[in-house]
């Protein structure tokens, strides 16, 4: 079959300070490819939508998927597949990833017949019985699967995190892809799945808390085929298990593979294995992303970070001495009052990291979606994107949000404004030689993405397609959140290339 395979437009904060390779779709392609098809990728991260309507008529696809890890693209989607629909009556639609994983059967209703199917949790092991089917008939066979028929068995994790390599080569205007200074970059996945259960995310429900590992060969095989000079690492949480850090990196040293790192990690991770950063420092790793998501003991529990603020303060610390350039996220509570947000700026500047806020925001697959979405302002998909206010506000909206926009333009000036360009004049003139103009980009336009009036004007946006609300009020119990699960074999062991989460009740030293 001809499958055209497609990533949304970026979001908001994507807009300035990052924009990432499609590493799931790439995979997800590969595999597709694998099964014998030919495939075509369209990222409308880096493509337009005029070129997308043109490959629609050029390529004829029989088979189009949307890539759906951010509930905000649910309408742009659906637009999507109604136009896939328009050009060519025949061709099979569906849907897939993270976010709309939770949402399935709700998100299939919306479309009206422009979605064939959604496909739930990874797409990897669906896409080629999915394909099949969508030729052969058996929809609602096929495991993960939602469809009008039915909904298939329960959706089957990936037997081995080294394979499919991604399909790099279906990209286009790979130049475009960037995170910070670090342009180009690529990106690349180590582990899949995260141990720990933060209240106000879906990676562990959608993993079912299992935790799995890339061999180190393979890591290092694919690492050594990315022509980039710069890796973004996208696990959740990087160098969970020394030994596998470790691993990978002793397989990088053995080919001298050296390349610019950005990864995410936990302060509590750090501190324990902080012999595999200095290792991956000496390798390149100059920049880490730490979720510390709160400055005091309340906002860390409110969030179950199990984590204290010393922890955290110790790892800015322990990643300064390795000379790692941190990045830190902290979660704006909307019942923030002004005070807050001025303690917050007050923080920001006495500490050399880069800062990021992220407005707390349920998503459906968290257990706050459970415990807040009842109290939704609105449940419009496109200003779930951890930038708008969806729940009520002590501010007033307006105020809320030129308070968010003046700490967010302070922490701007700091680390973006035009004397850290003037300090960056090496790096941006080393760039624009290459003809990469992102991170350029990304200094000056502050002021036009974040700006209180586009803020307010995105709530009074006329609204097609709605969130749905959680069947009860109650929070369900954790196995009913999750999206896989980890089936166990007749001897009692987890099948191969699968690991344990921490129990709830796990000391520190297993988690």
């Amino acid at each position: 079959m001809r499958v055209m395979l497609v990533h949304p437009s970026a979001l908001m904060y994507s807009e300035i300070f990052l924009r990432l390779e499609p590493l799931g779709l790439e995979r997800v392609a590969a595999a597709a490819r694998e099964a014998g098809h030919q495939v075509r990728v369209v990222d409308l991260q880096v493509l337009s939508h005029r070129l997308l309507d043109d490959e629609l008529r050029s390529f004829a696809p029989e088979a189009l998927g949307i890539s759906l890890n951010y509930l905000a693209n649910v309408p742009e989607a659906i637009a999507i597949a109604r136009r896939a629909k328009a050009v060519s009556p025949g061709c099979f639609v569906f849907f897939g990833g993270h976010s709309v994983s939770f949402i399935a059967d709700h998100v299939l209703k919306q479309a009206e017949g422009a979605v064939d199917a959604v496909v739930r949790g990874e797409g990897e092991p669906a896409v080629g019985p999915l394909l099949q089917a969508a030729r052969d008939g058996g929809l609602a066979t096929v495991p993960g699967v939602v469809c009008a028929e039915g909904r298939g068995p329960a959706p089957l994790m990936l037997d081995s995190l080294d394979r499919p390599r991604p399909a790099r080569d279906l990209m286009r205007k790979r130049s475009r892809y960037f995170i910070g200074e670090l342009d180009p970059c690529a990106s690349i996945e180590f582990t899949r799945g995260c141990p720990w259960d933060c209240s106000f995310c879906s990676a562990w429900t959608f993993y079912g808390r299992s935790y799995r590992k890339t061999s180190p060969e393979a890591a290092a095989d694919e690492m050594a085929s990315i022509r980039e000079p710069n890796v973004f690492i996208v696990d959740d949480v990087a160098f969970i298990k020394p030994e596998h850090g470790n691993g990978i990196a002793a397989a990088l040293e053995r080919r001298g593979i050296r390349k610019n790192y950005y990864l995410e990690t936990r302060s509590d991770v750090l501190l324990r294995n902080q012999e595999v950063f200095e290792r991956w420092a000496r390798l390149g790793l100059r920049y880490m992303f730490l979720g510390m998501e709160a400055i005091d003991a309340e906002g860390l529990d409110l969030y179950r970070k199990r984590v204290s603020p010393d922890e955290n303060f110790r790892a800015l610390e322990a990643a300064r001495r390795m000379g790692i350039v941190v990045a830190i996220n902290l979660i704006v509570d909307p019942a923030w009052d002004a005070e807050r947000f001025r303690l917050v700026r007050e923080f920001a500047l006495t500490v050399p990291e880069i800062v990021h806020l992220t407005v707390m925001t349920p998503y459906p697959g968290t257990e706050i979606w459970h415990t807040e979405a009842r109290q939704l302002t609105t449940r419009d998909y496109r200003l779930f994107d951890i930038q708008h206010a969806v729940v009520p506000t002590k501010l007033p909206l307006e105020e809320f949000y030129r308070e968010l926009v003046r700490t967010q333009a302070v922490l701007n000036r700091k680390h973006l404004g035009m004397r850290t360009a003037m300090k960056a004049m090496g790096i941006l003139s080393r760039n624009l030689l290459r003809g990469q103009t992102n991170f350029a980009r990304m200094l000056w336009k502050f002021g036009r993405v974040y700006n209180v009036e586009r803020q307010l004007a995105d709530h009074r946006r006329p609204v097609r397609y709605e969130l749905p609300l959680p069947e009860r009020r109650a929070a369900p119990g954790r196995q009913d959140l999750f999206i896989h699960t980890r089936p166990v074999t007749g001897t009692g062991r987890r099948p191969a290339g699968s690991a344990p989460g921490p129990s709830p009740d796990a000391g520190p030293e297993e988690r």
